[in-house]
């Protein structure tokens, strides 16, 4: 059984947990992390937004910022990178890739209604995906996701391609040129299973897709 770490608090991770056992693999939520060898995959999921002086800029607007957890999740993105193991960032997971990878942030979206999350609820919008992409294989040229966030990529970091924009332009996610490295800003976890919704597309697809690159 593959054996997946997800590098975030457990309260706060359940629907990873949830959504991972469903497709038939282990997931073990962790901030420690001595051997990356223990595990098959890394998971860097959603939260606060990332310590601007981790990507160089001032604070313009990031909210609920944890620079302990954001150090230990860079920390342990790079282990993982390094390794040239599968990664999947989702949403603040997705921004840890971009500013691992030299990246940045922009801090607040000017008129970002459309992808915060309202009264505990999901924002829904569609998207763009790029020729060829694994997300245009999977989803078709354009897909409704769910949206529960106020920043967005700035700078795209070394070696990332961006295969998906929301209808205005916002990044919605990445790959990496080489590695088995994805990025996603919407939450494919609150979007299967017993979280299932009619209004977007299967997020079971995006995780099982990454779940047979942990296979390789």
């Amino acid at each position: 059984m593959l054996k997946i770490a997800i590098a975030g608090l457990l309260e706060e991770t359940k629907c990873y947990v949830a959504a991972i056992m469903a497709l038939g693999a282990e997931p073990v939520v962790t901030l420690q992390i001595d051997d990356v060898n223990d595990f098959d995959a890394l998971v860097l999921p959603g939260g606060g937004d990332i310590d601007p002086e981790l990507f160089g800029a001032c604070d313009e607007g990031s909210e609920d910022i944890n620079r302990e957890l954001d150090e230990k999740q860079i920390s342990i993105a790079r282990m993982f990178i390094d390794a040239e193991k599968p990664v999947l960032g989702i949403c603040k997971g997705h921004q840890v890739i971009n500013v691992v990878f030299g990246g940045g942030i922009i801090q607040d979206l000017q008129n970002s209604k459309p992808h915060l999350r309202i009264n505990s609820v999901d924002s829904v919008h569609e998207s763009t995906a790029a020729p060829g992409s694994i997300l245009e294989a999977l989803y078709g040229k354009t897909y409704c996701t769910n949206s529960a966030h106020h920043q967005g990529l700035g700078r795209i970091g070394e070696g990332l391609c961006v295969i998906s924009h929301s209808f205005d332009g916002v990044v919605e996610a990445i790959v990496h040129e080489r590695l088995p490295i994805i990025g996603l800003q919407w939450h494919p976890e609150r979007m299967c299973f017993d979280c299932a919704r009619e209004d977007t597309v299967d997020g079971a697809l995006i995780i099982r897709h990454f779940l047979k690159l942990a296979e390789k």
